[in-house]
């Protein structure tokens, strides 16, 4: 069996790596053959919006998917012709624009931050009214890891800080004073069965996620989540690894972030759970029956940014799976990461803080 994935980041590695064992061989499209997954794959080299770029990669394989959001929907549509496309071209598009990926979870039914639409100066007159202080500026697109995003807290500064973003369309949210930060992560195959991964905790520093604590034991809330994940995948008719991230706040979760694609917040099924989110999204893709989603106990994942430091120091760590993306250092790039996993959660956390010290302490 044969996959196609577009774009050749940590995320692709990481596809590649999982199907390997399973006898699936990965071909990137990436502009760049020495990139992260170029090193564990061949890569069609073009632009991942070049139409004969992305034939040839179609041509190929049995089946193409992605592991960034930002491919251009049309030229998808023309590749279909040559190969399957999954997870669907028409979630990809709702997921490239914050204000569709709203309207998706009013239409759904899913709570999700209070908005105002910004196209022009005007609609910026009424965001403080609407949305008190401070205010979540995004750009509407081409936004993720803290990019394209700004958050203000006067009147006087929010058109400056919509000139900063290009003064492109974007949305304004309210700010969600929350509990802590949640994402579940879903997976469906090609005959409707679907798996559910538990509740994860997420940490974010500078918009970027820092770390990533699982389960989050809360059997009512991982109800209410699978029950909003299902309506979004019956909607798009599905196929492959979903992730939202919530915010919990006062005991209700309210979606902000939705990705058709694996996450980042699923590094820790490699090694914490039975079937990782990378085998069961080829699982998914391909028609195969999916795997165990089930824990194999608790995990910590913690994301090392902008290089990987003190290797030593870090594999003296009791029980440390490192994972290197072989991507050279540059600030706040996501160069690789580290996970823990153990039998109870008591372990787990002071593990964990001794993980967490050495990071920062590097």
């Amino acid at each position: 069996m044969k996959v196609g994935i577009i774009g050749a980041g940590q995320l692709g590695r990481m596809l590649a790596l999982a199907g390997y064992q399973l006898g699936i061989h990965s071909t990137f499209l990436d502009p760049d053959a020495a990139s992260s997954g170029g090193q564990v794959g061949p890569v069609v080299v073009g632009a991942l919006d070049d139409p004969a770029s992305l034939r040839e990669l179609a041509e190929q394989v049995d089946v193409v998917t992605f592991d960034i959001e930002n491919v251009s929907v049309e030229v998808l549509a023309d590749a279909a012709a040559a190969a399957a496309i999954w997870p669907p071209p028409h979630a990809l598009a709702v997921t490239q624009d914050r204000l569709s990926e709203k309207q998706l979870f009013e239409a759904i039914g899913i709570p999700t931050t209070s908005y105002v639409p910004v196209a022009d100066v005007a609609d910026l007159a009424r965001c403080g009214t609407t949305l008190g202080w401070p205010i979540v500026l995004k750009a509407r697109t081409l936004g993720y890891d803290g990019r394209g995003q700004r958050i203000v807290r006067t009147p006087d500064d929010l058109e400056p800080a919509w000139r900063s973003l290009g003064g492109v369309p974007a949305i304004a949210e309210g700010w969600v004073d929350f509990d802590c930060e949640l994402s579940l992560i879903a997976a469906r195959g090609s005959n409707g069965s679907t798996a559910f991964y538990p509740l994860a905790e997420n940490v974010h520093s500078d918009g970027i996620l820092f770390s990533t604590t699982a389960p989050y034991l809360d059997a009512a809330l991982q109800r209410m989540a699978e029950g909003y994940l299902d309506a979004i995948l019956d909607q798009f008719g599905y196929r492959g690894v979903l992730t939202v991230e919530f915010f919990l706040a006062g005991g209700q979760l309210i979606a902000n972030e939705l990705a058709p694609r694996v996450h980042n917040s699923g590094h820790w099924t490699i090694e914490g759970a039975e079937t990782s989110q990378f085998e069961n999204h080829l699982r998914a893709v391909l028609g195969l029956p999916l795997g165990s989603t089930a824990p194999t106990g608790h995990a910590y994942m913690i994301n090392l940014l902008g290089s990987i430091p003190g290797r030593e120091r870090l594999l003296s760590i009791h029980g440390l799976h490192l994972h290197d993306y072989g991507k050279a250092p540059r600030p706040q790039r996501k160069v690789g990461h580290g996970t823990i996993v153990a039998a109870d959660r008591s372990a787990l956390l002071e593990r964990a803080a001794a993980l967490s010290a050495a990071v920062s302490q590097l």
